[in-house]
């Protein structure tokens, strides 16, 4: 997961997981989907307001990613935060994920 303001995580051996696995994996440690929209204005037209829709897996009620991402934009990007909004889903849990062992057949 890249979130562009950090290299985001990396297994032990240095090697980047793959999307898919890693979004499962935080899915089974209590993160949920999030969506934030951000509005903004840059300071030389500040009656223009822009907003920015971001996607990520973060996790409720403190959302340490979105904090992280929001002190980053207050030190680094000139735009000046406005508002957000957050919508948060838990999409799946630990208890919610069972190993079932068998064949299921489809016809």
């Amino acid at each position: 997961m890249t979130h562009g303001y950090h290299d985001g995580p990396q297994d032990p051996t240095g090697a980047r997981p793959s999307p898919g696995r890693e979004e499962f994996r935080l899915q089974l440690q209590g993160y949920g989907l999030s969506t934030a929209e951000i509005s903004y204005y840059m300071p030389d037209y500040p009656s223009l307001l822009q907003v920015f829709i971001w996607q990520f897996y973060d996790e409720a009620p403190h959302f340490p990613e979105l904090r992280k991402f929001l002190d980053h934009w207050r030190r680094e990007v000139e735009a000046v935060l406005h508002s957000v909004r957050l919508a948060h889903a838990r999409l799946l849990g630990p208890r919610e994920w069972r190993s079932v062992n068998g064949i299921i057949t489809i016809q």
